[in-house]
């Protein structure tokens, strides 16, 4: 079911990269990218990687976390990582109860073919843990500048 805006975004607990255990609790008070993309190391997911951590800083002093999470694994995350440089928390939903939960696990098709997978889709929560936007089947070009916009003019 896909989110709605200015509802309540439901709360998780996910490992992730460095060691971290994230979830929504533990980042109330800031706000938060949470940015889902199908693959590690693909060519969208690694230029949408590469384009968050570009502006890293920006995000930073807007007071906004990017937190990238896919089904991949902890391990596939860390070589993802290290193969481009990447300073960006990254989560892992292997068993894809938070994929479901917000709603970018769904039915995809490829050659005829049809499979479960997560849609690329980036949601901006506020300070309180809102969903303040939501960006649907994202096309990666500009797509970080957007959402730093967005968040630049959250309070």
């Amino acid at each position: 079911m896909p989110l709605t805006i200015g509802t309540p975004a439901p709360d998780f607990s996910l490992p992730a990269t460095d060691g971290r255990e994230i979830g929504l609790g533990g980042l109330k008070g800031r706000k938060v990218v949470l940015y889902f993309y199908p693959k590690d190391d693909t060519s969208g997911c690694t230029l949408e990687a590469q384009n968050f951590q570009a502006l890293k800083s920006e995000f930073a002093a807007a007071d906004t976390e990017i937190v990238g999470i896919s089904p991949d694994s902890l391990k596939s995350h860390d070589k993802f990582r290290a193969k481009y440089g990447l300073d960006l928390a990254l989560a892992s939903d292997e068993a894809t109860a938070m994929l479901q939960a917000y709603g970018v696990w769904v039915e995809k098709s490829m050659y005829g073919r049809k499979y479960m997978g997560v849609e690329r889709t980036t949601v901006l929560v506020d300070r309180d843990g809102t969903v303040a936007q939501v960006w649907n089947k994202v096309k990666v070009p500009g797509h970080a500048e957007d959402v730093l916009k967005a968040a630049q003019s959250l309070r």
